[in-house]
């Protein structure tokens, strides 16, 4: 009966340890992450109880389909009963005590009334349902907190601590404001704070969402949990550990977590006062006839007839068919939806924002143009093809990138000799007689020209990295790399604003030089650019402050504190951070991003299903009711009445697991 309403609600929302590499020239040694201790499904009290209320209910099941004894399936179903009811009617109890009444425990009242009129299958099939569907509901929230708890491993748990006695080893969380902290090559940064001596690469996209690597230098802000690169770094802490943009994350998911309004479908919204009225007209069922002096029996067997048949069955299931068919059509099209709460809030998405690093784009680099110099004598392909024997020993993502184009091309890699990295700087390397250096503009500053500088200047305003090649002391050209786009990208930013009417908003925390001229691209006009996490989250409470239901697509952990604040969070599968796919309401697992538009669009017409089928459901109630109080409704035909409009509205609610419905929504 009110059973079905517990499975829709939707649920709420790792440590790394590295060692120093023997030398600048390698990949940074990261040892494995220690695994984090995740809930086991049996490690809690709802699980275990759902899982022998279910084995006593198919053990009775099977003994009565074998003819065995009444009273052996009867005793197995009484087991269920007790195994799968007294927790949920234990709490219908205390809310009862507060004066609430509760559906746990209408629940256990309507299949004790079921048992007592001799329909003790569907009393069991009514425990063995909410029992299964509160120990889901138990083990995502014990989920949710694994997930949480494992964000803050992020940061490593010591720190080289440097002070007047050397170096020693001290808890990350001893650090005070001012310490210096020494971060060596392939480490995770301990601490917030600001380089105070070295140069190196420092991966950030975890906190920042930038897609490369960010070159360091004394002076430049550096963040905890973020990878430092090939170079060491003296760092003076600025926050404490509780203060710092990791535990602000953290801090964020979970507040988000506990205060965003959970969706509720319509029988959640009306159930209390339904079950009140309900409860109130069976009991008056009951007493009035025999104030009358009706047979106990007959009065009984009345007020149990009238609560099977005003029994929100065929409410509850004219929501959930269709809503549970378009999950499982979506799973089969790479889209995880994580409740039917879940699928009703995407189905009144009005807004959708994008993050940038890895959604829109894949996170990658890639060489994009080269842009040889007017008094360079060598051609582009020569150019890059001395640029990736020099690059080949590199770890560095931009040499990773200028490799693969050499490759992409067939240009055979040349050997190099007297290879050298300098962090912060680029590297050197001799190929074919010639001394080849690739670094940054600031690295190679000591030549420079008027041409050099406009291009440059042109790269980074189309959003480019540059990167200058210089030969025998030269510059003979520059590199412009850029972060891979999704080919889908432009389409399903357009189909996203089809559906939803409106255009959506690009959120990243790369620089708008970066961003717009991506955002242009894709056909993105709202730009909010440079955000740190907490201002994704203000971004989409402004958004939801002017009446818009946003939902948010991210992939990073910078993106989980926005994805739990916002109406909806979808996460892209593909590469996304365990934290970002535990938060989200869903999950993109096969790396499309034109399925957000589909999955919207078949949510809508879950919605509009639903509601045809609330109709067809409260006519059939209205009428069965009325019989029962106005008449005698012999109680096999009110079962009969009942049981067969939760068929009709289920069969059509599963129309939506039909391929032509998500072929219908993707077009």
């Amino acid at each position: 009966m009110f059973c079905y309403s517990r499975i829709v609600r939707s649920p709420i929302r790792r440590r790394s340890t590295v060692s120093a590499p023997s030398a600048t020239t390698t990949r940074p040694a990261v040892a494995a992450p220690p695994r984090l201790h995740r809930t086991g499904l049996f490690e809690l009290s709802e699980i275990r109880w759902a899982a022998v209320a279910s084995a006593l209910f198919a053990v009775a099941s099977v003994a009565r389909l074998l003819h065995c004894p009444p009273e052996l399936w009867w005793t197995l179903y009484l087991a269920c009963y007790l195994a799968g009811g007294w927790e949920p009617a234990l709490a219908g109890l205390r809310a009862l005590r507060e004066k609430t009444l509760d559906v746990d425990l209408l629940m256990v009242v309507a299949a004790i009334g079921a048992a007592a009129i001799g329909q003790i299958t569907d009393g069991a099939l009514l425990i063995v349902i909410f029992a299964t569907s509160g120990a889901l509901e138990a083990f995502a929230t014990a989920r949710t907190e694994d997930s949480v708890r494992g964000l803050l491993d992020l940061a490593p748990e010591t720190a080289t601590l440097l002070d007047d006695t050397g170096e020693r080893a001290v808890r990350a969380t001893d650090l005070a404001v001012n310490d210096v902290i020494l971060v060596r090559p392939g480490e995770r940064i301990a601490a917030d704070g600001s380089v105070l001596a070295g140069a190196s690469e420092v991966d950030q996209a975890t906190i920042t969402g930038e897609p490369m690597p960010v070159d360091k230098a004394p002076g430049d802000e550096v963040f905890a949990g973020t990878l430092n690169g090939t170079g060491a770094l003296q760092v003076r802490v600025g926050r404490r550990a509780e203060e710092s943009v990791v535990a602000r994350i953290a801090a964020l998911v979970e507040h988000a977590s506990r205060t965003k309004a959970p969706a509720q479908l319509f029988i959640e919204k009306i159930e209390q006062r339904y079950s009140i009225g309900m409860v109130a007209v069976t009991v008056a069922v009951f007493v009035v006839p025999l104030l009358f002096g009706a047979a106990l029996r007959e009065a009984l067997l009345r007020a149990m007839t009238f609560m099977i048949v005003a029994s929100p069955c065929a409410v509850v299931l004219a929501t959930m068919p269709p809503l549970l068919a378009a999950i499982a059509n979506a799973g089969r099209h790479g889209v995880l939806v994580k409740s039917a709460a879940v699928l009703e809030s995407l189905g009144s998405t009005t807004r959708v924002a994008f993050d940038k690093t890895g959604t829109l784009t894949r996170g990658v680099p890639e060489l994009e143009s080269i842009r040889v110099l007017s008094d360079c004598d060598h051609p582009a392909e020569q150019i890059l093809q001395w640029a990736a024997a020099a690059e080949h020993f590199s770890e560095h993502p931009l040499a990773t990138a200028i490799v693969r184009a050499a490759r992409e091309r067939e240009l055979a890699l040349l050997p190099a000799d007297r290879f050298s990295a300098q962090p912060g700087r680029g590297v050197t390397a001799h190929v074919a007689g010639h001394l080849v250096e690739i670094g940054s503009p600031a690295a190679l500053a000591d030549t420079t020209s008027a041409e050099l500088d406009r291009t440059v200047t042109e790269l980074r305003r189309a959003g480019r990295t540059a990167v200058i090649v210089r030969c025998d002391h030269r510059p003979v050209a520059v590199l412009g790399i850029t972060d891979q786009l999704r080919p889908e990208a432009a389409a399903a930013v357009a189909a996203v604003t089809g559906i939803t009417g409106a255009p959506p908003v690009l959120l990243t925390g790369d620089i708008d030089a970066a961003a717009r001229p991506l955002a242009e691209r894709v056909g993105i006009t709202d730009l909010r650019a440079g955000l740190l996490p907490d201002d994704k989250v203000a971004a989409v409470r402004e958004l939801e402050a002017a009446g818009a239901r946003v939902t948010v697509v991210g992939d990073g952990i910078n993106d989980a504190p926005a994805l739990a604040a916002a109406s909806t969070g979808i996460a892209m599968g593909g590469a996304g951070a365990d934290l970002t796919l535990q938060t989200a309401d869903a999950v993109i697992v096969r790396d499309d991003l034109t399925t957000v538009a589909a999955v919207i669009a078949l949510a809508r017409r879950a919605r509009r299903i639903v509601i045809a089928n609330l109709v067809i459901a409260a006519l059939f109630i209205a009428v069965l009711v009325t019989w029962d109080l106005a008449g005698h409704l012999p109680l096999p035909l009110g079962v009969a009445g009942h049981e067969g409009s939760t068929v009709v509205v289920g069969l059509n609610g599963l129309r939506l697991l039909r391929r032509r419905a998500w072929d219908r929504a993707a077009g």
